[in-house]
């Protein structure tokens, strides 16, 4: 069976999905340019995201999405497995947001573009005053609903464990004073692991916990979200991938 499904990834699903990918870029910078990113910006990411997995034949459940207000912003803050973390947000998280991602996702052909022009927010560290604009840039996107998507490990594992978190996501949270919801993804490290080439069929399990309200504002608001966001999100691991273990690139 793995031989057979490795085939149907060469012959079937991969040039299904390049021409997809290209697709969809193509219609999300050209979209945003014409009726605005909040619709462009979201439903066709979603859409091919939710393609991706049916046309690899990978089954996703849900778990939570009801404790989600319809029309409040929050700030979500998933554990980063693989690849595959992305389409199961995108595609099934059921909420409109922005990413926000290494400014290195950028130069990646078409969708680094696409996701420009979709108003996600690159991530520049090289100096403070490059981190203020990115954090203007996540406040004036949060509005009418619009949430925002952190992964606060800022790399995906090397071994199916968490790494730290880091308090970007957190500060920002803090500063608009916003839920912050941890979810745990579970499944995606056996599709395809950091250091895989192949996709393996295996369920992935969105897992969306209750929102975390601000508990007042500062540093020890921040810590104790933190905190409290980490140990919500690794609860719904299962036992082989609980723990810390840092990723060896954490700290770029």
């Amino acid at each position: 069976m793995k031989i057979l499904y490795i085939i149907y990834q060469i012959c079937i699903a991969l040039p299904i999905l390049l021409v997809l990918t290209i697709l969809t870029a193509l219609v999300t910078i050209i979209g945003s340019l014409i009726g605005g990113a909040h619709v462009w910006g979201y439903y066709p990411g979603k859409i091919w995201s939710q393609l991706i997995c049916y046309i690899l034949l990978i089954p996703v459940k849900v778990r939570g999405r009801e404790k989600l207000g319809k029309h409040t912003s929050y700030v979500f803050v998933p554990n980063h497995q693989g690849s595959f973390d992305i389409f199961l947000i995108y595609g099934f998280l059921g909420r409109n947001f922005k990413w926000m991602m290494k400014k290195s996702l950028r130069k990646l052909p078409f969708v680094g573009k696409a996701c420009e022009s979709a108003g996600h927010i690159f991530v520049d560290r090289s100096s403070p005053k490059k981190i203020l604009a990115t954090m203007r840039q996540a406040q004036s996107s949060l509005q009418n609903g619009v949430s925002l998507v952190v992964f606060p490990e800022g790399a995906r594992t090397f071994t199916g464990h968490m790494g730290y978190f880091k308090k970007g996501a957190f500060q920002l949270a803090d500063e608009l004073q916003l839920e912050v919801v941890p979810v745990t993804i579970d499944g995606s490290f056996e599709i395809l692991p950091r250091t895989g080439k192949w996709v393996h069929r295996h369920r992935m399990i969105l897992t969306i916990h209750d929102p975390i309200p601000p508990k007042g504002k500062g540093v020890d608001n921040i810590k104790a979200t933190m905190a409290e966001a980490y140990a919500t999100v690794e609860s719904a691991l299962p036992e082989q991938h609980r723990g810390m273990v840092k990723n060896e690139d954490q700290d770029r």
